[in-house]
């Protein structure tokens, strides 16, 4: 008689927005991806040019009256029921009613998203979230080395264009007027 093989079935409890909210404030960055709880390690360095970058775009985007700025403490809910927490994000002010800010998740895709690369960054969960972004609406995406002393812009998977050190980081039809020296939010000293 053959012996009979027992199919036993595994299932892995996939995580929720609540989930999300109860993570600790340990200095890692959290996200909801595909039902996991993906952590971030977030450096000095990763620190110092995302506060830098968010520093200039608050002050250009509050003397134009243009909309939001948010840091990665503010998580958006993706078509695709991803919460992703970009370094950076800014939300065009016709696009918020103020009268209704969500204490949570915002069903709101950012105009805007900065991305800065940790060491530990992987290219393909990178361009993952890259694609993700675009895919959901992003209109403008940045992904910023600070190690290489580079940027990467994406209108799309296409349109993708190199900022070099020497470059700048420009706000395009997003932010018209914006522009920022890559070495000057990246170069510490």
């Amino acid at each position: 008689m053959p012996a009979r093989v027992a199919e036993v079935a595994t299932s892995v409890r996939r995580a929720t927005e609540d989930d999300l909210r109860a993570m600790p404030s340990d200095g890692y960055k959290y996200e909801l991806v595909d039902g996991q709880i993906v952590m971030s390690p977030a450096g000095f360095r990763h620190g110092l040019v995302s506060v830098r970058l968010g520093g200039r775009l608050l002050a250009f985007v509050d003397a134009h009256d243009l909309g939001y700025v948010l840091d990665s403490s503010t998580g958006f809910r993706l078509p695709g029921g991803n919460v992703r927490c970009p370094d950076v994000a800014f939300v065009a002010k016709a696009r918020v009613d103020v009268d209704t800010l969500p204490d949570g998740f915002p069903e709101l895709v950012p105009d805007l998203v900065v991305e800065v690369l940790s060491p530990d960054d992987r290219p393909r969960m990178i361009l993952d979230k890259v694609g993700e972004y675009l895919q959901a609406g992003v209109r403008l995406v940045w992904v910023i080395d600070p190690r290489a002393v580079r940027a990467v812009v994406y209108r799309s998977l296409t349109d993708v264009r190199e900022v070099p050190d020497d470059g700048s980081l420009d706000g395009e039809d997003v932010l018209p007027g914006f522009t920022c020296r890559l070495a000057e939010i990246v170069r510490v000293g």
